[in-house]
């Protein structure tokens, strides 16, 4: 799911289990992969470059381009620059490296548009099993069930998302303002917080940090 904005909040409120929002972050812990690769220059990219499938046995050198793209969001010095990088890393994400799969995630983007959420929703089912380990299938899956009130469903493919990628910072904020919004305000912050960590220019997620944070334990960050 694309980060959630404040306004959106309201949206969130939809009946479901508090079991379901903890077995997801029971399967899911936020964690950051170790970036090794060296920091890269600061100008945002233009372009995503040509990546493996997943079907591929070398994903290293997608893996790479992310871990860079990653190291320059930490980095970024200012807004502009880091929602630079954030747009360069979901062009990536986007991309499975399968014109099959690519095709069918570009119908399914096309229906979400048109709020055909069912027709999204098929097409991406058959999209998690035709590429089971691209986690931006899952998260577009999520964004069609949201769209379409299914908010457990929604829930159950951000977790699925961020176990096969734990840096996406749209899932992790969407999960936290998801918790937020039903009353996990501890875990709601715990979220945000790594959500920071990945991408810290993001001021509404880190106006709501401060908030929680305040609430919670008495301090800012």
């Amino acid at each position: 799911m694309a980060a959630l904005g404040a306004p959106a909040i309201s949206k969130l409120r939809r009946p479901f289990t508090i079991m379901a929002l903890l077995a997801v972050l029971a399967i899911a812990p936020v964690q950051v992969r170790a970036q090794t690769q060296a920091q890269a220059p600061s100008n945002a990219p233009q372009a995503a470059p040509t990546l493996p499938s997943h079907n591929d046995p070398n994903l290293r050198g997608r893996d790479r381009i992310l871990s860079e793209l990653f190291d320059r969001l930490a980095k970024a010095e200012d807004e502009e620059e880091a929602k630079g990088v954030a747009g360069a890393i979901e062009r990536v994400f986007l991309r499975s490296g399968s014109d099959t799969a690519d095709l069918l995630m570009s119908r399914a983007l096309s229906s979400v548009r048109q709020r055909e959420f069912k027709t999204a929703t098929e097409l991406l089912d058959k999209l998690v099993v035709v590429e089971p380990e691209w986690a931006e299938a899952w998260n577009q899956r999520a964004t069609a069930r949201y769209r379409a009130d299914d908010v457990q469903g929604a829930v159950a493919d951000l977790g699925q998302v961020l176990v096969l990628e734990p840096r996406h910072f749209g899932a992790l904020s969407a999960l936290g303002y998801i918790l937020y919004s039903n009353g996990f305000d501890r875990r709601a912050l715990d979220v945000m917080r790594k959500t920071l960590e990945i991408y810290p220019k993001q001021e509404d997620v880190r106006k709501l940090v401060e908030q929680l944070g305040q609430k919670i334990d008495g301090r800012d960050l």
